[in-house]
Order: structure tokens, then C-alpha cells, then sequence
């Protein structure tokens, strides 16, 4: 078969023009890069249309995409495929993202063409101007070959991706994106343009879920570890601009600016990147930023404090509101342009008075200099700047010693009296240039102005724990030991009934002293708050909490100083005292419902006296919604039986007929990564902050696409994450021991499939390998994988990591050791069996470094990306293919909790 593929090169008469690097893109007929009010409005009007319709983006502007649609799992879940149209690069990219994929923004796209049967025009009909090849001929020379042909770059820049990305996201999924950009050190829109509606967004709430950790060094005593939300701390701000044309590249400045020497970053996407050429369409007057953060490491630090970096995308001449924001805000800025006409010397002109530093970065034109210098010299008394704020920049430039010298200009001013402001100062300056601030609409108030009245009288947690939420803690703890020694009594050989009456009545008495209790005024702010009839309003406000108790019992300052070393997890150390959290309010809330149905069951309270029957409803409401629950009570390490069921109960009533689930488990010591590896897994928000990390195990909900469900066998994964449950004590320490193995056998024996993380030793923790033990002997067991993580980078500062041995090995004298007390003959037989697999099976994984260089600058490693994608679609896969137990429904879960 004779095949012929045409190539056609339609040349318009466009008129050209230089222009700047990473901000280049088509110019309208008079020469500037947007068009004036006024001007134009057709094409202005249907700009951000076609874009939002080339997406498929569309119908996500009156119903805005949101986190659950994003986090959905489908048939593309398991599959790492290059987007083939247009329409697959927003969830392409949201993948990527989810997973936290540094390549992300990279997405181009691979046409599937169809060769054959392409029709082919007859010569005759082709124009003068239309040049083809004959691929029959041989062409192997030519720069256009065939096999360059099939795989052209995506037709949209990423900027206006992200842009129509954004326009088309709910709040929620707008803080998900900007966090996870900034796990992968992606520079963080900060200001939205949306030249549809001719206004712009100042997205202060997407960036208040950003949390960074970094080194301080106070004038006086040691440094150490501080932690923050980006929005919060006060820094040096410096504004990279362009005016006219440059032809020099801010972004790649910026990243040049940023990079130690060693390595060179791209948090700023820029022409020279993939795809990063295609014409902005909708992203300029797009306003980024980024933080250098110090490390404490003085060969990797570029500054000794933190120092943000605004970008702003375009010219500031078509986008003056942003320009006048940064100039409002800035420590200094630098303004890149080639030439000073009298149209950029006026607009100049306007900024006379601004207590803001300016500095030039000009690359002239031949033959221009003495025009630059004489509006320079008029330039000087109006801005306040001498001939060193001018910096040159040619093409004979040295680059290196270039950057140097603006990055030694940044820490001059940094380190002398200037502006320092927050993102949330930021936002005044917004308000006040009129610019929209999205934290500003009406539930996102109420629900803050209801965090507030909450928080506000919490000095101290422990007192607001024993005063407010007084049903937990010690009553609790007394009802739990009471429970397991009457489920003890009821399992004995010899049962003694006067013994199991006198616990049960020894229970009634506590639960009745609990229930004579009536929610205090936080809880019932709590439970009004959860109540609210707006669904949104009922997300802002857990949100809001979640910060609000984060840091409102902080001291002052904001930031507490956390000695590096402290923070480093030890394998069977005692928990650090539990941080007071959202957690809490729902336990007590567990309580109240726990109290109240013990006195039904025992005949003390009739059904219709009941108050609080409609708690589980109101907390699987935040299930459904993608918030976790706790499952067991990492205080007490009890699991509130008749609180969990009441919650499956309700699950299935929302479910209804999508209620097939699939449990899948993760367990390990704290430390371990488990946390990170299922947030990454599937988008979760399991704690992995580890000062601040509840200790009980928490489950969370994902959905699977109606279109997949049938072919996966579920409609969705129910999530558990062990938490800080497992610390790895010794089978010497009975009592704690106990537990442990008794909470890691409920956690596995509710489970399809189980994920076991590793880290620093081949031995899994003793509770664990006799969970195992037990549900082998009970014959269930789940489908497991050992996920081994290698949580230091070999660039970070601390002692080496210890040799490695391979965890197919034989059993290490801990597993040997953890076998006695199971007193089964065959128990190091079956230990091998299960944790020392064959590796042929992909039973055992091993997971690079989660971090690629030195904390807080490393972004996440493309190879830990790529290996839990690989874990998840083996994990879907077993599902898939019935490897592991087959879904369950709500009702049977319930069964199950009780059974074990």
C-alpha cells in the first residue's frame, strides 16, 4: 500500500515582534500584547469560552468541579496514558498532581491517528502555497520526517490549563491543587485573572492549607524547626515584572535566582520547558509566588530567612491593578525591559511616592542607549533610585555572575529595614485595590466567625478537654477497660455469670454518669456548626477548624522553635502528648451517642427519649464528604462499638445502592510514610504532620466511578489508616502489646487488602505479625503487600542510613522472637511464608526517598510518584481480578466490627 501523508504550512502575514521569553505570544495588529478596554470586546468576551470549550471545562461554570469529582477513581486510575485530546488534559493533569508527579505540568498530548483512514486530497485541489511530501519518496533527510509527525505538542499552555483549571474548581479543589503544587514546588497562583468577567481573584483561602516547615535562627540561642501556613509569617517580598518587551526571561531568572548552584529548580514554568512555548491565552495578568525557605544547612541556604519571589505574567502596562498590588506590597521590585521610551517613562511616572525599591534589568537595542540614559537620568529623583539599581544584561553577559548579583541585591534589602508583609496582608492591599478576595463570601465568614467564637477562650488543651469535652479521657477510658473485660468474661471457657453481671452493671453506671451530661457550649457551637443547612458552609467551617485548633493553643510567637533532632520518629518510643483536633469533638460526640445507646440496650432508657440519634448521620455526612473519621481512640486504643456501627448503619443508608466496599488498610509504626503513601495513593487527608498527628486509626471514603464500578467489583474504597495506634512496643510489655495485636487484628480483619509500610529494619512489628498469626488460624486473611520506604535522602544532613538488608531474607530474631508467645508450631514457617514472600510475586515493594534534595526546598521525587502509582494499579488490579476478598456491604461490615 502506497501511503501519503501531507504536511501544510498556511502563512498569514502577521507582524512580529521580539518579545520576552516566557511571556511571548501572539500580538494583535497594533502591537500590544492585550486589548484596551473597550477594544475589541468580541474577541476578549469569547477568549476564556473557547478555552474552557477546548477543555471540556465548560459545564463546570455553574456547577463547579469539586474535590470528590477530581478524587474519583476510574478506569484511567490504573492506567498511565498520555492525553489524545485536549479534553483529557485537565484530569490528565489532576492526576498527575494527585499523585504528586513533578511532571504534572509537563502534559502534551499523543494523537492516535488513524493513517489509513485519513482521506487524501487530489493534487489538483491544493493551493500554490501548500507544500506536501510523498512519503513513498524518500525523505530521510528532511527535518520534517514521518516519524516526527504523529506526536505533536499540546496546542494550550500550561499557565491557561492551570487558569481554566482554577475558574472551573470549587473552593476546595482549589486549595488541593495549590497544596499540591506546592509539594512538588510549583510557584503558587496567587492572583487569578479572569478576563471574562473583567475580574480578578486573590486566592487567599486556596493558599491558607499550605503548611511549610523551616529553619530559624532568632538573634539569640539555637536555631530550630518552625512551622507555619504560607498565608501567616511576615517576609521580604520581591516582584519580578516586565514592561513592554524584555529579552530576558523573568521566569528563568526567577528559577536561576532560586537554585544553589548544584541544582537548578523550575518553580516557575517557562518557555524552554516542555511545551512551555504555546501562546498564553487566558493566563496573563496571572500573579505567582514562591518562598525561598532556609534549611539550616549554610552550603544549600541562599537566604538566612524566608524571602518570597511574585511573578507577574505579562505586561504591566495591560495589567496596572496587578502592578499597583505589587508595588503596594513588594520590598522591591524588578522591572525587565530592553528599551525606556516616553510611554514607559510616563507609566513610570506614576508610581512617584511609593516607598517601594525599583530596580532595572534592561537589555537595550543598538543604538539606544543614550535614549535609556537620558529617561533614566529623569527617572532617578521621581523613583528615588541612583545608576545602581540599573543592571545590564546582554547577550555576552555572564549569566552566572548575572544572578549572582540580583540574588546579592535580594539579601542586601532583605537584610536592611524594609517592607515585610504576609499573604494575608497581601489580601488587605487586594481588598483595598478592589480586587477580589475568594476567603470574603458569606459562608466562608460565618463559618470562620463561628471557628472563632469556639477557639477563642482555649488557653490550653488539656483544661478545654476536661471542661468541654468531658465525656472523654478518663470516664471513657473506664468504660472501655470495663467493656474488654465483660467481651473478655463472655469469651471464657468457663463463663461465671455473677462476674459478667457485676461488669455489666459497673458499665451501666458509667455510661449513666456520662449520659447525665448535656453538650458544653463548644461542642454545641460544634454540632450547630455541622448542622448548618449549607453543604459549603459545613465544609468551610471543618476547615477552619481544622486551623483554628492547630493554632490557636500555640504559643506566642506563632511559630514555636521545635529542636531539629526532636522531630526525627524513633521506632517504639511513647506517643508525644495528642494535639487537640476535630477528632476530639467527634469523639465526644461518639460518646454521647455510646452512653445513650448502652442505657437502651440495658432497658434503662426507652427509644424515644433518645437526644442524640442523629450524630452518626452529621458525621458520615463528613465521611461522604472526604473528611476522615476515627475509628479507634488512639487515647484509650478502644474502638467505640456501638458509635462505629451507628456509622456504617447511616453509611448505608447514604450509599444505598452503591454500598459494595472494599476496606483497604494500612499499617506501621508512626513514621513510616503510611500516611503520605495513601494520600498519594489516592488524594487523602490523613495527618502526616508528625508534632501534630492524632493517634488513633481514621477511615476515609473514595469513591469509584459508576462507569468503572462494575468492572473493579466495588463502588467504593473505605480507607483505613492504623495512625499512630502500632508504636512497635515488645511482646514483653503485655498490656500495651495486647492491644496493639488486638487493634492491628480488627484493622487486618476488616480488610480486603492490606498495605504493611517499613522503614529502617527488615522486622515488621510484632503486633502485626501476630494479627497475621491469629487471622490465618481464624482463616481470613487479606491480601497483603509489604511496602518498603527509604525515608532518608542520602544528600540530608543526619547520620548515614544503616545498611540494607533484602526483606526476602530470612527472618530477623524480632519476627523470631514475636512468634513464642502465639505458641504455634508451625509460627516461623508461617512468618516466612508471609512476610519473607517471593519478590517474584510482587508481594514486596520498594519505594525510593519521598523527597528529591533537602527539605523544606526538595520537591517529591519523580521516582516515589511512580512507584505508588505502581502500587496502586497493582492494588486495583488484585481487586479487580478478585485476588483479595470480594466487596462487602455496609451491613456486613457491621457484622464483621462485631465478630471481631
Amino acid at each position: 500500500m502506497k501511503l501519503n501523508m501531507y504536511v501544510f504550512f498556511f502563512l498569514p502575514d502577521l507582524e512580529w515582534r521580539e518579545m520576552e521569553g516566557d511571556d511571548c505570544e501572539f500580538p494583535y495588529g497594533d502591537g500590544t500584547n492585550e486589548a484596551q478596554d473597550g477594544d475589541f470586546p468580541t474577541v476578549e468576551r469569547s477568549r476564556l469560552q473557547d478555552m474552557l470549550s477546548l477543555l471540556g471545562l465548560e459545564t463546570y461554570q455553574v456547577h463547579r468541579l469539586g474535590l470528590q469529582d477530581a478524587l474519583q477513581i476510574s478506569s484511567d486510575s490504573m492506567r498511565s496514558r498520555a492525553p489524545q485530546t485536549p479534553k483529557d488534559l485537565p484530569w490528565s493533569f489532576l492526576r498527575k498532581l494527585q499523585a504528586l508527579n513533578t511532571e504534572a505540568r509537563s502534559t502534551s498530548m499523543v494523537l492516535d491517528v488513524a493513517l489509513d483512514a485519513r482521506p487524501v486530497e487530489k493534487e489538483s485541489q491544493l493551493g500554490e502555497d501548500i507544500v506536501y511530501w510523498d512519503t513513498a519518496d524518500d525523505i530521510s533527510a528532511d527535518i520534517y520526517s514521518f516519524s516526527e509527525l504523529p506526536t505533536p505538542d499540546t496546542p494550550v499552555n500550561p499557565l491557561d490549563l492551570l487558569c481554566a483549571l482554577l475558574l472551573s474548581s470549587d473552593s476546595f479543589l482549589q486549595q488541593e491543587i495549590v497544596l499540591k503544587m506546592s509539594l512538588c514546588q510549583f510557584a503558587l497562583p496567587l492572583v487569578l485573572p479572569d478576563s471574562e468577567n473583567h475580574g480578578h481573584t486573590f486566592l487567599l483561602w486556596a493558599m491558607r492549607g499550605v503548611v511549610r516547615t523551616w529553619w530559624a535562627q532568632p538573634p539569640r540561642g539555637a536555631g530550630g524547626l518552625r512551622e507555619d501556613s504560607v498565608v501567616l509569617p511576615r517576609a521580604p517580598t520581591f516582584a519580578f515584572v516586565r514592561m513592554e518587551v524584555s529579552s530576558n526571561s523573568k521566569s528563568q531568572l526567577l528559577n536561576a535566582v532560586l537554585s544553589p548552584g548544584h541544582r537548578q529548580r523550575h518553580c516557575f514554568w517557562h518557555r524552554d520547558l516542555s511545551v512551555g512555548s504555546s501562546p498564553r491565552e487566558i493566563a496573563d495578568g496571572l500573579v505567582e509566588v514562591s518562598w525561598s525557605l532556609p534549611s539550616g544547612r549554610e552550603d544549600l541556604d541562599l537566604f538566612p530567612e524566608p524571602v518570597a519571589f511574585l511573578n507577574l505574567r505579562g505586561d504591566i502596562g495591560s495589567h496596572w491593578l496587578q502592578f499597583r498590588l505589587l508595588t503596594e506590597v513588594s520590598s522591591a521590585v524588578f522591572i525587565l525591559t530592553d528599551n525606556i521610551s516616553k510611554k514607559e517613562y510616563k507609566l513610570l511616572s506614576s508610581m512617584k511616592g511609593s516607598a517601594t525599591k525599583c530596580y532595572f534589568i534592561l537589555s537595550p537595542y543598538r543604538g539606544k542607549r543614550n535614549a535609556n540614559l537620558r529617561f533614566l537620568n529623569r527617572l532617578i529623583p521621581v523613583l528615588k533610585v541612583d545608576h545602581s539599581h540599573v543592571l545590564v544584561k546582554v547577550s555576552s553577559t555572564d549569566s552566572a555572575r548575572f544572578v549572582r548579583r540580583v540574588r546579592s541585591i535580594v539579601a542586601h534589602v532583605a537584610r536592611s529595614p524594609c517592607r515585610r508583609v504576609s499573604v494575608e496582608d497581601m489580601a488587605h492591599a487586594a481588598r483595598k485595590l478592589g480586587l477580589k478576595v475568594d476567603e470574603d463570601c458569606e459562608e466562608c465568614q460565618r463559618a470562620k466567625g463561628r471557628m472563632e467564637r469556639i477557639t477563642r477562650d482555649i488557653r490550653d488543651a488539656d483544661a478545654f478537654r476536661r471542661d468541654v469535652l468531658r465525656l472523654q479521657g478518663e470516664p471513657w477510658r473506664k468504660a472501655a477497660q470495663v467493656e474488654r473485660e465483660l467481651r473478655q468474661a463472655q469469651r471464657a471457657a468457663d463463663p461465671a455469670e455473677k462476674q459478667r453481671a457485676e461488669l455489666r452493671h459497673r458499665l451501666v453506671d458509667l455510661r449513666t454518669q456520662q449520659n447525665g451530661h448535656s453538650p458544653a457550649g463548644g461542642l454545641q457551637d460544634f454540632i450547630a456548626g455541622l448542622s448548618s443547612p449549607s453543604v459549603r458552609e459545613r465544609q468551610f467551617f471543618l476547615r477552619w477548624m481544622e486551623w483554628g485548633l492547630a493554632w490557636v493553643a500555640q504559643p506566642r510567637p506563632r511559630l514555636p522553635l521545635e529542636p531539629a533532632a526532636s522531630l526525627k520518629p524513633q521506632q517504639g518510643e511513647p506517643p508525644r502528648p495528642e494535639p487537640l483536633g476535630v477528632e476530639h469533638f467527634l469523639r465526644e460526640m461518639g460518646q454521647f451517642y455510646e452512653a445513650e445507646s448502652c442505657l437502651i440496650e440495658a432497658g434503662k432508657l426507652s427509644a424515644g427519649q433518645r437526644r442524640f440519634a442523629h450524630f452518626p448521620g452529621l458525621a458520615v455526612e463528613l465521611l461522604v464528604r472526604g473528611l476522615p473519621l476515627e475509628l479507634t481512640d488512639g487515647s484509650t486504643l478502644s474502638t467505640p462499638l456501638r458509635w462505629v456501627t451507628g456509622l456504617l448503619k447511616e453509611l448505608h443508608a447514604r450509599l444505598e445502592r452503591r454500598s459494595r466496599l472494599v476496606v483497604l488498610s494500612a499499617l506501621g509504626v508512626p513514621g513510616t510514610g503510611k500516611s503520605t503513601l495513601l494520600n498519594t495513593m489516592f488524594g487523602l487527608r490523613f495527618a502526616t504532620r508528625r508534632a501534630r498527628s492524632p493517634r488513633g486509626a481514621f477511615m476515609q471514603l473514595v469513591t469509584v466511578a459508576e462507569s468503572f464500578s462494575q468492572d473493579l467489583g466495588c463502588d467504593h474504597i473505605l480507607v483505613i489508616d492504623s495512625g499512630g495506634l502500632i508504636v512497635g512496643a515488645p511482646a514483653t510489655a503485655s498490656g500495651r502489646f495486647e492491644l496493639e495485636v488486638s487493634l492491628a487484628t480488627l484493622i487486618m480483619g476488616l480488610s480486603n487488602v492490606t498495605v504493611v509500610s517499613l522503614a529502617e529494619t527488615r522486622d515488621i512489628p510484632a503486633a502485626i505479625l501476630h494479627a497475621f498469626l491469629r487471622l490465618e488460624k481464624a482463616g481470613h486473611m487479606p491480601s497483603y503487600q509489604f511496602v518498603y520506604q527509604n525515608l532518608h535522602d542520602a544528600s540530608a544532613p543526619g547520620p548515614k542510613q544503616k545498611e540494607r538488608r533484602p526483606l526476602a531474607d530470612a527472618p530477623g530474631d524480632g519476627s523470631r522472637a514475636s512468634a513464642q508467645p502465639e505458641k504455634q508450631g508451625d509460627g516461623l514457617r508461617a512468618l516466612a511464608g508471609l512476610a519473607f514472600c517471593d519478590p517474584e510475586k510482587q508481594h514486596v515493594w520498594h519505594v525510593p526517598g519521598l523527597w528529591l534534595g533537602v527539605p523544606p526546598m526538595a520537591s517529591v521525587s519523580l521516582g516515589y510518584s511512580e512507584a505508588i502509582f505502581e502500587l496502586k494499579r497493582c492494588l486495583l488490579e488484585n481487586i479487580r481480578n478478585g485476588l483479595s476478598d470480594p466487596s462487602r456491604s455496609s451491613q456486613q461490615l457491621i457484622e464483621l466490627v462485631r465478630r471481631l
